[in-house]
């Protein structure tokens, strides 16, 4: 199919390079989103909307916002723009609905000013590290993008945040403590408690589905350089997110496991519906360490199996509530640009 078909305002046209025939997990596959990075998708309670957020220039933006899209819409209509739903000021991240359907979680920097805080410089190792920047602060919106309370207000990085399976619980990632560590708290921002507690950037977390454990991806930096390399970053509110893998723990921090030891990066991992296994995005296998795909892997590391084989990047996948449905980034069908945008399939099991 040309490339200029892609461009027409209705009906999604689904290409044999969307999914390849060895995807067998993922059927039916259709794109949602058309330009820029689009990331960290995530269901609302009825199943019939996302979260997200986009840098997409094309409407105007210069730096991640949050949008609320309708799946329906959004797969019929390739001009389809959904609402943003953040202030438009800053930078945001990690959306995620709250269960009453009405309002939205995510952290976002626009007390700090209009601007979009500034990319992390080049490093001349040519290293990838990621800002954590100080001015993230968690917020509930509704979905009119007006801000209804502030949960967070400690100096420092408080970001990350996702909700328990019964609305009650948060647990985000924080810098309050001096490491980059998990929380949780409730949904009202009371009762604060620490998770994780061992060095290292520990992050990305979500609640298994019976909302009783966690799982999240860590670096854990071993040798006498590596604590000294991480520290340094920290200091500069940076993290090297090249070496993670993924762990579990109960909802108090007990019971922690580290699940895959694969090396490389492990990380955006997120439970199967029935508890029993965890997808995640890694570059374990890859001789560039920027091809990432997906997999899944049971709770104790076996049963490793590759889900994706299109595209160098395949990563932020989520399952709908009812389980059908997997939602993933990917930059498959970019057609040569850098754009990552959102996919979602029918779950084959």
């Amino acid at each position: 199919m040309k490339k200029h078909l892609l461009l027409l305002p209705t009906a999604l046209f689904v290409i044999a390079s969307l999914n390849a025939q060895t995807e067998k997990h993922l059927k039916n596959l259709k794109q949602l989103t058309y330009g820029g990075d689009n990331a960290e998708a995530y269901f609302s309670y009825d199943d019939k909307n996302l979260s997200f957020q986009s840098n997409n220039k094309a409407w105007g933006l210069h730096c991640d916002q949050i949008y609320n899209m309708n799946i329906a819409d959004a797969a019929k209509d390739t001009a389809y723009r959904p609402p943003m739903i953040s202030t438009g000021k800053g930078r945001t991240t990690c959306a995620y609905y709250l269960k009453d359907g009405k309002h939205i979680l995510y952290a976002s920097t626009h007390l700090a000013g209009d601007a979009c805080p500034p990319d992390p410089a080049p490093r001349p190792d040519h290293k990838y590290i990621w800002a954590v920047y100080p001015s993230f602060d968690i917020f509930i919106a509704d979905l009119k993008g007006n801000i209804t309370k502030q949960l967070t207000n400690s100096p420092g990085y408080d970001a990350e945040a996702t909700l328990s399976p019964d609305g009650n619980m948060i647990v985000f990632t924080s810098s309050r403590s001096g490491d980059m560590e998990l929380w949780t708290m409730n949904v009202d921002g009371t009762n604060l408690k620490q998770v994780t507690s061992g060095l290292g950037y520990d992050g990305g977390a979500f609640f298994s589905p019976d909302g009783k454990k966690l799982v999240f991806r860590a670096s854990r930096p071993q040798s006498e350089a590596d604590i000294k390399e991480y520290k340094e970053l920290l200091a500069q509110n940076l993290v090297m997110p090249t070496n993670m893998e993924i762990y579990t723990c109960n909802v108090d921090g007990s019971d922690l496991k580290q699940v895959t030891h694969l090396g490389k990066a492990n990380w955006a991992p997120y439970y199967t519906p029935d508890g029993k296994k965890i997808i995640f995005a890694s570059n374990h296998d890859s001789e560039r360490g920027y091809n990432f795909n997906l997999f899944t892997v049971n709770l104790d590391g076996s049963g490793l199996e590759k889900i994706t084989e299109v595209s160098n990047f395949n990563a932020f996948a989520m399952f709908s509530r009812d389980g059908k449905k997997l939602i993933f980034s990917s930059n498959r069908n970019n057609h040569g640009t850098h754009d990552t945008n959102l996919f979602i399939a029918d779950w084959v099991n």
